[in-house]
C-alpha cells in the first residue's frame, strides 16, 4: 500500500450488521467499496444498494460460499489485490468464530486493532469485565454460581441451534434460575452443557443508551459520534400490552421472550451525563491501551443504563462493542454535529480517519 491516493483502495466489510453503513460513509469520502456475501443473502448488496451512475453505495461484491471462507489465502489474495482495509463488526467476529485465526491469518489489512475484538467474549481471558474494572467503570454484579442469587438477574445462554445467539431469561432466586432453565432445555431452547457457560449478571434497572464512540489515534481525540438504544423482538411486542395481558402471557408462559435484536433507535442524553459518558470513555480507552497495545483505534460503544441513584444519576456499562457499532441511525442523533458542523455516521467517520492517514503517511498507525 504504497499509494495516498484514497481512490486507489477499497473499503470490505462482510455483509451483514453495519455493513452498508460502512460502504456509504466510504463512498462519501472517495474510497472503492466491496461487500463479501453468501449466497442467499447477497442481494441488500449486489442489486438494491448495488453502486450505479450516481447512486448506491457497494460497488462490488465478494460472494463465497461461507463467509468463514475469508481465512482461505486464495480469497485474502483477492483483496489484498485490491489495496483492500478490512472493517470488522460484529457478524465478522460471529462468522469467522475463531479469534486466533482472525489475528494470526487473516492478513488483509484492518482498520482498527484486531486484537481488542476477543473482549467482547466473556469466556475468554482478559475480557471487558477486566477493561471495565482497570477503567473503574460501574458494571453489573456477575454470579458464578446459581445459588448466590439474590437479586433479579438476567441469564444468557447460547442457544442451541445457533450458538453465536444467546437466549435470556430473568429469575431472583435460585429456584426461579432452576425452573426457568429446566423448562428452556425441555423447549430444545438451551441445553445442560451451554448451560455451564451461562453468564448470570443483575438486571440494572434504568434507561437504555448506547455511547457510540470513535477514538481518533491520529489526533488523540476521543469523539461521541451518537446514542441510540435498541429494539428487541417480542419483547417490544410484549411490552406494548395492557399491564394485565403482560401479566397473562408470562405467567402462562405462552412466548419465550427474547431480547435479539430487530433494530434500533435514535435516542439524546442529557447534557448532564455527557461529562460521566466522556469520562468513562476516556478511561475505557487508558484500560484498553494496558491490557489490549496499542489499545483502541477507531469506534467503540458503551451499553449503557441510566439509574437514578441515590444520590444521582450514575452511568452503568452492561456490555462492550469494541469494534464497529451495529446501529447506524446513530447519525440522527446531534453529537457528532456539534463537534463536526455536520452529522456523521459511523462509517463515515472511519473513512474520513483512515483518509487522514492515508494524507499524512500515517496508515500503519490505525491497521493491524
Amino acid at each position: 500500500m504504497k499509494s495516498n491516493s484514497v481512490k486507489d483502495y477499497t473499503i470490505a466489510v462482510i455483509g451483514s450488521h453495519s455493513a452498508l453503513d460502512v460502504c456509504r460513509g466510504a463512498k462519501d469520502e472517495g474510497f472503492k467499496t466491496l461487500v463479501v456475501v453468501e449466497p442467499g443473502r447477497d442481494k441488500t448488496y449486489s442489486n438494491y444498494y448495488k453502486s450505479r451512475k450516481s447512486i448506491g453505495c457497494v460497488d462490488e461484491v465478494l460472494e463465497l460460499p461461507k463467509f468463514r471462507d475469508l481465512l482461505n489465502v486464495d480469497n485474502q489474495k483477492i483483496l489484498n489485490s485490491k489495496n483492500t482495509i478490512f472493517i470488522p463488526h460484529r457478524s465478522f467476529e460471529v462468522y469467522i468464530n475463531n479469534y486466533d485465526a482472525i489475528e494470526n491469518n487473516f492478513k488483509v489489512p484492518m482498520f482498527g486493532n484486531k486484537k481488542l475484538l476477543r473482549s467482547e467474549e466473556r469466556t475468554i481471558k482478559p475480557n471487558q469485565y477486566d477493561i471495565l474494572n482497570k477503567a473503574g467503570i460501574k458494571y453489573p454484579k456477575s454470579f458464578k454460581n446459581p445459588k448466590d442469587i439474590d437479586r433479579l438477574v438476567i441469564v444468557k445462554v447460547p442457544e442451541k441451534e445457533r450458538g453465536f445467539e444467546r437466549a435470556f431469561f430473568l429469575v431472583n432466586n435460585p429456584s426461579g434460575y432452576t425452573h426457568e432453565s429446566q423448562r428452556l432445555i425441555n423447549l430444545g431452547l438451551i441445553t445442560k452443557k451451554s448451560l455451564e457457560g451461562a453468564v448470570i449478571e443483575e438486571f440494572v434497572l434504568g434507561v437504555q443508551i448506547n455511547f457510540n464512540f470513535f477514538y481518533s489515534t491520529l489526533n488523540n481525540r476521543l469523539e461521541l459520534i451518537g446514542t441510540d438504544t435498541r429494539r428487541q423482538t417480542n419483547l417490544d411486542g410484549l411490552l406494548r400490552l395492557s399491564s394485565n395481558l403482560q401479566q397473562k402471557v408470562l405467567q402462562d408462559n405462552l412466548i419465550n421472550v427474547k431480547y435479539e435484536e430487530a433494530g434500533h433507535i435514535a435516542v439524546t442524553s442529557l447534557e448532564s451525563l455527557l461529562e460521566l459518558a466522556f469520562e468513562a470513555g476516556e478511561n475505557f480507552v487508558k484500560a484498553c491501551k494496558k491490557l489490549f497495545a496499542p489499545g483502541v483505534i477507531g469506534p467503540f460503544s458503551l451499553q449503557s443504563v441510566i439509574t437514578p441513584g441515590p444520590p444521582k444519576k450514575e452511568i452503568v456499562v452492561f456490555d462492550v462493542s469494541p469494534r464497529m457499532p451495529g446501529s447506524p441511525g446513530i447519525a440522527a442523533t446531534p453529537y457528532s454535529k456539534y463537534l463536526f458542523g455536520e452529522s456523521l455516521s459511523m462509517g463515515r467517520r472511519v473513512a474520513m480517519e483512515i483518509k487522514e492517514a492515508l494524507k499524512s503517511n500515517r496508515l500503519e498507525e490505525i491497521l493491524t
